[in-house]
């Protein structure tokens, strides 16, 4: 893992866009990454019907969501929003 990406053991829901969101802190700068819900099911193959649900399998795969993020972090593959969209 670079060590200049560093992932806080932080995590937020976001209803409006139905994602869960963390941070990544690259030289300083906060980056905010994201994973759908359909898309944490679809990459867990577990059905998630609930926020917290979303939030406990995040959770069962959250260094494998990392490595994903630090790749495209590492890329600059940013959205048109600044943000990283996991497995988009």
């Amino acid at each position: 893992m670079n060590q200049s990406i560093l992932f806080p053991d932080m995590q937020d829901w976001n209803p409006e866009l139905q994602v869960i969101e963390f941070p990544a802190q690259q030289g300083g700068a906060l980056i905010v990454c994201q994973i759908s819900i359909r898309q944490l099911a679809q990459y867990t193959g577990q059905a998630i019907d609930s926020q917290e649900q979303a939030l406990a399998v995040f959770n069962t795969v959250r260094f494998d969501l990392e490595e994903l993020a630090e790749a495209l972090i590492e890329e600059e593959a940013f959205n048109q929003y600044g943000t990283i969209e996991v497995i988009s």
